[in-house]
């Protein structure tokens, strides 16, 4: 980076190419369009990173983003709390919401994945085994990411909770192999709920 930029410029700059999708020259550009920006909107923006990072938590039952002990959807009593699905990362309860499921949520934070040594206890696997076995649930839906981590996580869960009853299916892969759920679109989302299959484990 040119030595030529002011240290707080520097800063920024470094800062920005931290952010994920966000590389060196767009960090710089980003970096550029803050300095030339009002500072009434810069001060919006810093309020709003500090906003996040005091009032934003995670709900202590599905993992979702919230404001308080319990998340929006967990709070909503006209869902049907029979069913769970169950989710990558927080994002990925965005893109369910936008097909026709209206039930609860669990939000993993994460996958297993052997090769990055990311074991079952990096993910939220005891929280789910927990509601399972004290909540009235009928049905877990398996709503991994088309991935090979994915599917290894969402077969390692259906093993977990095989010894109780209760119907473990797993959403139909209307979604390209290496997909993100984030970024399907409705129809895609809405199909692959309505085709999603059972799984029978030996």
């Amino acid at each position: 980076m040119a030595q030529s930029y002011p240290d707080p410029l520097v800063r920024l700059i470094s800062a920005l190419s931290h952010l994920p999708g966000i590389g060196p020259k767009t960090a710089q550009r980003i970096a550029f369009y803050l300095v030339k920006t009002p500072r009434e909107e810069v001060g919006e923006l810093v309020a709003a990173l500090e906003g996040i990072k005091q009032k934003i938590r995670f709900c202590q039952v599905c993992g979702f983003y919230s404001e308080g002990p319990l998340c929006t959807i967990c709070s909503d009593q006209g869902r049907d709390r029979s069913v769970i699905c169950v989710v990558e990362q927080p994002q990925d309860v965005l893109a369910v919401e936008k097909s026709s499921f209206r039930g609860l949520y669990h939000v993993l934070h994460g996958v297993i994945s052997p090769l990055l040594g990311a074991g079952p206890e990096e993910v939220a696997l005891d929280q789910l085994v927990f509601r399972v076995r004290e909540g009235n649930i009928k049905e877990v839906i398996l709503a991994t990411n088309p991935s090979v981590d994915g599917e290894a996580t969402a077969l390692f869960i259906a093993r977990k909770l095989k010894v109780f009853p209760v119907r473990i299916t797993m959403i139909a892969r209307g979604l390209p192999l290496g997909g993100d759920l984030e970024f399907a679109d409705e129809a895609t989302l809405l199909q692959a709920f309505e085709g999603r299959r059972e799984l029978h484990l030996d």
